[in-house]
């Protein structure tokens, strides 16, 4: 598969997503305005492990899709990360042309429907009950051999594929798990992009910290901490999340309504050299469970 497929692919959603977290406009800016590159670590994708009916037959809205156009688009999945008491599952994707062509990891993660309170999931049923969903083989079937048209078609597929779920329905599964309630709205939306500290190219951010001083001292609110350390190969911190107007239906007419939800941050990453054995480093190319799992809570809604 040609990789500039993909490059344009997450081009197309980069302007997509900067233009709705304006933290990620204001990092790109003041690297840039520093001399610096704005390169891109990794893209993380959330979803929802459960096979629903639809158009198409019966189709699994988690990994089991966004996973096979990630394989489609030639990246390779190189590992897998357990979140039990969220009831998360994640993987995360490999480009063999990575530094190449520039392509960023991918980290696509599912919410596990099926152990959640019975109520919870049949109400997370009755949402995404309407699926119709982009079938991707098509799609590069018919655009194969045009590069920017083929990208552009596979971009609709990162919308939310079912319809705006309930007011009350939507608080009800936000009580169990935020990251479901999340999906609900925004579907396969990215939910961040990540500034890589590594090649920023810039002395006046060299780090991750300076990184994240930097953003603060611009008026971008950062989470507090900053997850990880240097002998385990990986650090990251990130933005706290944007707030959107989103629609919901209302509950007595189902009317559709606009209400304040979260939508996404912007993470900033720097990875280290980590010793693979007696003598021998190479730069950490994977993730921490730990990490991943605060930076999963960054999207929960402060309800009043």
């Amino acid at each position: 598969m040609n990789p500039e497929i993909a490059r344009h692919l997450w081009e197309l959603l980069w302007q997509d997503y900067s233009i709705r977290v304006s933290y990620a406009r204001t990092y790109a800016q003041m690297i840039t305005h520093a001399g610096g590159t704005v390169a891109n670590d990794h893209i993380a994708f959330r979803s929802l492990r459960m096979v629903v009916d639809s158009p198409q037959g019966k189709v699994n809205l988690g990994i089991g899709y966004l996973g096979q156009l990630a394989e489609a688009l030639g990246y390779e999945a190189v590992g897998e990360y357990f979140f039990p008491e969220t009831h998360l599952y994640a993987r995360h994707y490999r480009h063999p042309q990575q530094e190449e062509f520039g392509l960023p990891k991918l980290f696509i993660s599912e919410l596990i429907v099926d152990e959640l309170p019975k109520k919870i999931a049949q109400l997370i049923h009755q949402t995404v009950s309407g699926v119709n969903l982009l079938i991707f083989s098509a799609i590069f079937d018919t655009f194969n051999q045009d590069t920017e048209r083929l990208a552009k078609e596979l971009h609709r597929i990162f919308t939310c594929p079912w319809q705006p779920p309930r007011r009350s329905l939507l608080e009800e599964v936000n009580t169990v798990t935020q990251y479901g309630a999340w999906v609900l709205l925004h579907g396969y939306a990215v939910n961040h992009f990540t500034g890589y500290v590594n090649q920023q190219n810039t002395p006046e951010y060299p780090d991750i910290e300076t990184t994240s001083r930097g953003l603060a001292n611009l008026g971008v609110p950062m989470k507090a901490e900053i997850e990880g350390d240097i002998a385990c190969g990986l650090r990251q911190t990130a933005t706290q999340a944007v707030t959107e107007v989103v629609t919901v239906l209302e509950d007595t007419t189902d009317v559709e309504i606009q209400v304040p939800w979260t939508y996404a941050y912007y993470e900033i990453a720097q990875r280290y050299m980590v010793e693979v054995e007696p003598g021998q480093q190479v730069l950490f190319d994977a993730f921490l469970g730990r990490n991943a799992q605060q930076l999963f809570e960054m999207t929960r809604l402060k309800m009043s």
